[in-house]
């Protein structure tokens, strides 16, 4: 990870790597995608409607994983002072954002023939919702200074405070009755969904994921791409 601290090489070994995750995450959208919706078959009792697990169960779980991830990012920034470390945490949460906003709303569109309301404030949904304004209120720190120095450790503090609500929505439906499902994918085989439902939900759950590790790669690029234009002004207005 150390060796990563260098932006030069993290540049070079990112821009290799890069063009293979997307084109997986293409190509495992492209196969799960034509699982979900030809091969899989309606479910007993929701129907059709229960085809957007394939979407839901992977904007969900990737929302509290980057979450998750990040607040390791602002730690390792805040003790060890890693150069890119706060560049990865701030790089990933508009992704973490739209992820949850997601899984929000489509959450929101399976719950109403599901429960027969778009919403309710149950304990999975309601952490998930603080979840969200973390994000967003991370993200409006970095923008509420114009020195970064500053914003970086501000915004590190303010993520680690928030990840008490990842674990809540990660682990709320074990520690509470609630009216959300139980984890539709568990290491025990026996919580897993059923068979037909297993392999496109994991397709669609890796495609998630190279689709995030596609994004970040390209913002962090960006990141450490403007900290240098903005060393460069720098060093030209003080000549």
């Amino acid at each position: 990870m150390w060796s990563f601290a260098n932006p030069n090489k993290f540049m070079r070994v990112s821009g290799k790597v890069l063009p293979y995750t997307a084109v997986l995450a293409v190509l495992l959208f492209a196969a799960g995608l034509y699982q979900a919706i030809y091969v899989v078959p309606p479910e007993r009792v929701q129907g059709d409607s229960a085809r957007i697990i394939f979407v839901h169960v992977p904007a969900a779980a990737l929302s509290i994983m980057i979450y998750l991830a990040m607040c390791i990012s602002s730690l390792v920034a805040l003790i060890w002072r890693h150069p890119v470390a706060d560049l990865s945490a701030k790089a990933a949460a508009p992704v973490g954002a739209s992820f949850t906003a997601l899984a929000l709303v489509t959450g929101a569109l399976w719950g109403y023939p599901t429960w027969g309301t778009w919403w309710v404030w149950d304990a999975r949904l309601t952490s998930e919702l603080i979840l969200f304004f973390f994000y967003i209120g991370y993200i409006a720190l970095w923008d509420a200074f114009d020195d970064e120095s500053k914003a970086a450790p501000a915004a590190a503090i303010f993520c680690l405070v928030g990840s008490v609500f990842a674990v809540l929505a990660k682990y709320s439906v074990e520690l509470w009755e609630t009216l959300h499902q139980p984890p539709s994918l568990t290491i025990g085989g026996e919580e897993n969904v059923h068979d037909v439902y297993h392999i496109p939900l994991l397709m669609m759950m890796a495609a998630f994921w190279l689709y995030f590790v596609t994004l970040w790669l390209v913002r962090v690029r960006m990141e450490i791409r403007s900290r240098r234009i903005r060393a460069i002004r720098l060093a030209a207005a003080r000549e």
